[in-house]
């Protein structure tokens, strides 16, 4: 009987086997994915949460297709030169509902969240674009109350509305208003401002209680009744950063935690500067109505959507004085220091337990709640 080690391919018995060279490894180099990682074949509403989702669709699609250095940034704002001026630039589309919400409206949205865009930049905001894509039918008189409601959210941050458009779909196809707002302002001298400036040592601040925002449209499109009144807290934060400007020109790092709330600004600071950041867990601002809100909902408030809060990276010798210049502004009155940014765990954000122990505060797949800004 022939030996089972002396097969060949065919199994023939006592034929020497044959070699086969390996193949060579396929060279992979510069190739893009066409399409976002998660085996979606087509676009599902957490592709625009704000999270994974979100960042896998601008990693593997937007970003190849547009290029350019300006871009791969992948800040609030871009930052440009024209002219000899440092110019913060930002676009964001508005698509709220309800339309108006206790606290706001889809009109004070399309102006706080651009001038919060470019003052995360360190930018004065100083000119708007006004964009409003209507659903035939939608009654005149709705119209005219997002435009002075815009109106007036533009005269509040000292901002003025430059020029604009205006398009109609056919009904059924706009749930009423959409809007889109773009925006610049100049950069101070001297002010860098971006994610990848975060360092170990750094002090992590926020500028007052979260998931205010989110829990409000929550309350009034569900029908829901907390046994409190929650407004939101849509505002415009320029004032604010230009009161923390004055006390450093150096801070680090802002971003304002909207879509995925606390949890996905922390995790794409920590991503983008290849830092760990540790997190008080009772040290983060919820207010009790919040808590409980999301408490029967299932939800995390980190995770919850804010519009008029801020998150700083400051270094630790300004960390005092620009915690008091927050606390001196009406926006900040309720600033805390929720955590420090480590060279342990890069590119993660820890959380410390009331219990002494830690768990990872993971960026969202998607989005809580869809339609909040």
């Amino acid at each position: 009987m022939a030996d089972i080690t002396d097969l060949s391919r065919t199994g023939e018995p006592g034929r020497a086997a044959a070699t086969v060279p390996a193949p060579a490894a396929p060279d992979f180099s510069g190739w893009t994915c066409p399409a976002p990682l998660r085996d979606q074949e087509h676009i599902v509403m957490g592709h625009g949460g704000g999270g994974a989702l979100s960042a896998e669709l601008v990693e593997h699609v937007f970003a190849p297709a547009f290029g350019g250095p300006l871009l791969a940034g992948l800040g609030d704002s871009a930052v440009l030169r024209l002219g000899g001026a440092r110019l913060a630039f930002s676009t964001d589309s508005y698509v709220v509902r309800p339309l108006f919400f206790p606290g706001g409206s889809i009109g004070d949205l399309a102006v706080n969240g651009t001038v919060n865009d470019l003052a995360m930049s360190g930018a004065k905001a100083a000119y708007l674009s006004c964009a409003f894509i209507l659903e035939e039918g939608v009654e005149t008189a709705t119209v005219a109350r997002v435009a002075q409601a815009l109106g007036a959210a533009a005269r509040t941050a000292g901002v003025e509305v430059a020029t604009g458009d205006t398009k109609v779909v056919e009904a059924g196809h706009g749930d009423g208003i959409y809007l889109n707002t773009a925006g610049i302002g100049l950069i101070p001298d001297g002010v860098d401002i971006r994610p990848q400036r975060a360092v170990p040592g750094d002090v992590v601040l926020v500028s007052g209680p979260v998931g205010v925002h989110g829990t409000a449209i929550m309350s009034v499109r569900e029908g829901l009744e907390f046994g409190v009144s929650v407004r939101s807290d849509c505002a415009a934060l320029g004032g604010l950063v230009e009161a923390m400007l004055a006390v450093t020109p150096d801070l680090h790092v802002l971003r304002d935690p909207t879509r995925g709330g606390l949890a996905a600004a922390l995790g794409e600071i920590a991503a983008a500067a290849g830092v760990g950041v540790t997190v008080q867990e009772r040290s983060v601002p919820v207010p009790p109505e919040v808590a409980n809100a999301c408490a029967v909902l299932g939800l995390d408030p980190w995770y919850v959507a804010n519009e008029g809060k801020l998150v700083a990276f400051v270094p630790p010798e300004h960390a005092d004085a620009v915690l008091a210049a927050m606390r001196s502004h009406p926006l900040g009155a309720e600033a805390a220091v929720i955590g420090t940014c480590v060279e342990e765990h890069p590119g993660m954000v820890v959380a410390r337990t009331t219990f002494g122990g830690t768990r990872v505060v993971d960026m969202p797949l998607g989005e809580q709640l869809p339609r909040i800004c």
